[in-house]
């Protein structure tokens, strides 16, 4: 039985890979050496051929780094790589919660830093070549330390927990691990940018000026509370910009990235935000919330009437059942499913971003937001002519031309 589990694993992993090859070649089949005629008003000669050849470096690229992950998972499952790093784990301690965390702990230490020469040439390369990277060496290097630091303390507790209940209450651990998951998930969506981005970069206040003073007004006229305006130092990292709204109830903050308020205009950025603000005024981010909480519960309740089965465990190639071990084959397993639940909430995704959209039409100005969006588009170098399956496998926002479109009809009005 557990050789069928080994190799009903491989069969997905292999599908998914040949899913994302077939997916991304359909997307390169709509490059055109040419401004198409749609796109005219957009983009210009010069900037449509750089979004053409950013867009095949990234093909090519991915091509490359998913191949090679690939492969690499294969000789790793072939030769029971997850088994032995289980060996290794329970060599140094006999404590079953310590043999999970250095399981997963050498796992992924081993696989970031198999896929640090890729984020090098991503940022380096890729991203240098076409005016994008700001990251310095040394940046770099110090995203790395703190992000295994704060997986380290943060996923190593959540996991240590998780475990703990599980050695204390059998199957019934998922209620545990469900409530547990679901605080964190709520936590974070109230303090993330309170406590984790500061980690990484610099916020301030909205200075005092037109921007500000646009802003506060539309929130006047919507009867939207928002005592928190924020500036980060996106510029430290890209010269890509964006701008985010974070946080719930008296918690919620929205922060723009310095990028953003240098590209776009006060009249263009308030739409950005007014769209930002249409997602709370629709109960969006609290829904997405509530959603996430949901799933997490549907995912543990389903491992739950897996994990004590040997078979997850012996499919990897132990020899003795283990929690940390079927945990990820049922990851595995478990895979198509989340592909599934993916694809149903990006296309609830693109609904939102419509609503989102109409609201700020509606509320403050449809033309200035399409101007936001276009000028994003531009200088972000966006592929604007996406093939519609990679749209509704990969977007959790409708495509450029697609939000224009949609817009227009309240301009008319």
């Amino acid at each position: 039985m557990y050789q069928i589990v080994f190799y009903i694993i491989i069969v997905i992993l292999i599908f998914d890979y040949l899913l994302e090859q077939i997916l991304d070649y359909l997307n390169a089949t709509r490059r055109s050496a040419n401004l198409p005629e749609k796109l005219k008003g957009i983009y210009n000669e010069e900037k449509y051929h750089q979004s053409q050849e950013y867009d095949k470096a990234n093909h090519k690229f991915s091509i490359v780094t998913s191949t090679f992950n690939l492969l690499v998972l294969l000789l790793f499952l072939s030769f029971s790589g997850f088994a032995y790093v289980d060996v290794i784990a329970r060599s140094i301690t006999t404590n079953y919660i310590l043999i999970a965390l250095l399981f997963f702990g050498i796992i992924m230490f081993a696989s970031d830093i198999i896929n640090t020469p890729f984020s090098i040439y991503d940022t380096f390369v890729i991203e240098e070549k076409f005016g994008f990277n700001k990251t310095t060496p040394k940046i770099f290097i110090t995203d790395k330390l703190k992000g295994w630091l704060i997986t380290a303390i943060i996923g190593g507790g959540l996991l240590a927990l998780i475990i703990w209940f599980y050695q204390q209450t059998g199957r019934y651990f998922w209620i545990y691990a469900w409530a547990l998951v679901s605080l964190f998930t709520i936590f974070m969506a109230m303090f993330y940018t309170s406590l984790l981005l500061p980690l990484f970069n610099k916020l301030k206040p909205l200075e005092e000026g037109e921007l500000k003073t646009q802003i506060t007004n539309f929130c006047k006229k919507v009867d939207f509370q928002l005592d928190n305006v924020f500036v980060m130092d996106g510029s430290k990292r890209s010269s890509k910009a964006n701008a985010f709204f974070s946080g719930l109830g008296k918690k919620k903050k929205i922060v723009l990235f310095d990028t953003l308020i240098d590209k776009l205009s006060p009249e263009e950025i308030v739409a950005v935000l007014a769209h930002e603000i249409g997602h709370y005024k629709k109960k969006h981010t609290l829904i997405s919330v509530i959603s996430s909480v949901l799933q997490t519960g549907i995912t543990f309740y389903i491992l739950s009437l897996f994990i004590g089965n040997p078979v997850l465990s012996k499919a990897l190639g132990a020899e003795e059942a283990s929690f940390h071990l079927g945990l990820v084959t049922f990851g595995f397993l478990y895979s198509p499913i989340s592909t599934l639940i993916g694809l149903f909430m990006n296309s609830i995704s693109r609904k939102n971003e419509y609503a989102a959209d109409q609201f700020a039409a509606e509320n403050f100005n449809g033309k200035y937001l399409q101007n936001a969006l276009k000028n994003l588009s531009v200088n972000n170098l966006s592929n604007l002519t996406p093939h519609p399956a990679y749209v509704f496998v990969h977007y959790s926002h409708p495509p450029l031309l697609k939000r224009l479109q949609f817009i227009d009809q309240f301009n008319q009005n």
